[in-house]
């Protein structure tokens, strides 16, 4: 038997849900149950609620993930395309500095453990991305300003092949994210 959903999925509440989309997660969860989506792949739940279930756009893919994770056809942090985790720090540094951190590959091996990265695509103090040092999986690496002199660094790891590997990964990036903040707060 389907679990029925409670205040929140997939990290969002009901309320929230109910006042984007019209409907809570209970109502959409009945839908999709109704129509058989318990045996389909995500790509077909998102287009079923957004194309004849008249879901918003994002918000059909939030339905899906959520549903799919109440009925446990789905673990957290499990994408389609694997596992994904991601991990932030706020640091005292402007942006511009947490960015050259990362782009500039002297600064990067002064921090990051693995710096051969490959960065297949950079907008200037704003993002990176990038394929990892085993070629496989990818990084996105955000960069956002928190005020005079301090800023936010996202890093989110993606095609992570299972969920021992998310939780690997989630340390690694928590302890070289604090490395980076150690390093640009000793150059203010």
């Amino acid at each position: 038997m389907p679990k029925t959903a409670t205040k929140q999925a997939a990290g969002v509440s009901d309320a929230a849900v109910r006042a984007k989309t019209g409907r809570g997660w209970d109502e959409w969860f009945a839908l999709l149950d109704k129509a058989g989506a318990v045996q389909w792949p995500h790509k077909q739940i998102a287009a079923h609620l957004h194309d004849d279930l008249g879901c918003p756009g994002w918000w059909s893919q939030m339905i899906a993930n959520g549903y799919e994770r109440e009925r446990g056809l789905r673990e957290k942090h499990e994408m389609p395309d694997g596992y994904q985790i991601s991990r932030s720090k706020t640091v005292a540094a402007a942006v511009s500095a947490a960015y050259q951190a990362w782009h500039e590959k002297r600064q990067r091996k002064r921090w990051l453990t693995d710096a051969d990265i490959t960065i297949r695509k950079a907008t200037p103090d704003k993002s990176l991305r990038i394929t990892w040092v085993d070629g496989e999986t990818t990084l996105e690496v955000l960069f956002y300003p928190k005020g005079e002199g301090k800023c936010q660094i996202v890093v989110q790891h993606n095609k992570l092949p299972d969920a021992k590997a998310g939780e690997r990964s989630k340390a690694y990036w928590g302890e070289q994210l604090d490395r980076l903040k150690g390093l640009l707060e000793e150059a203010n």
